[in-house]
């Protein structure tokens, strides 16, 4: 099998379900930018530091790609064969933040992304979930998506967060606390 096909030579792709899209439509930014995310994720996996970490953050790389298949369906074409995102991954998130953040001292103020480059890639990972969750809440105002991508989503950047946070511990990385100016 190629991987050239010629079919996207015009500026427009495939839905799973068969219609023709631009590449400029908000549901391919909205599952190209969660296959952005995955590629960051999987740069995290690849950091020494989170060498106990790989098989969540694989788990993790699995969902998005779930979500990558949701978002590229066609929407109505509800027979597509296609893996389901489930309400349980969504609870392998929150079970995993907690589990970090029993061992973190409690959170006074805001962080500033930084202090390790293994951190930073965190800090990156959860902007671009950020950008991802926007982009596919635009997408549902104009084509209904599954309410679980935009949870999954909300709680991937909330957990990224919390990865910087036990990365940056577990790294002896100073946390930066920021401080605004008094005026």
């Amino acid at each position: 099998m190629k991987i050239y096909t010629k079919t996207g030579d015009s500026g427009t792709t495939s839905l799973l379900g068969g219609a023709r899209v631009s590449k400029a439509h908000i549901r391919i930014e909205a599952y190209g930018t969660v296959d952005e995310l995955n590629s960051y994720i999987g740069l995290l996996r690849d950091q020494e530091v989170n060498s106990s970490r790989k098989e969540i953050l694989k788990t993790i790389q699995d969902r998005l790609f779930t979500i990558g298949a949701d978002l590229a369906t066609e929407p109505g074409k509800d027979k597509v064969v296609k893996p389901d995102l489930l309400e349980s991954d969504i609870q392998v998130l929150e079970s995993a933040m907690d589990a970090m953040d029993d061992q973190l001292p409690a959170l006074t103020s805001f962080v500033l992304p930084g202090g390790n480059q293994s951190v930073s890639f965190s800090h990156i990972a959860r902007c671009v979930c950020r950008r991802a969750e926007r982009i596919s809440i635009a997408l549902n105002d104009q084509e209904p998506i599954s309410p679980l991508v935009i949870q999954y989503l909300n709680r991937l950047s909330d957990y990224l967060f919390v990865l910087g946070r036990i990365m940056a511990q577990e790294l002896q990385a100073e946390e930066v606390k920021w401080e605004p100016r008094k005026k």
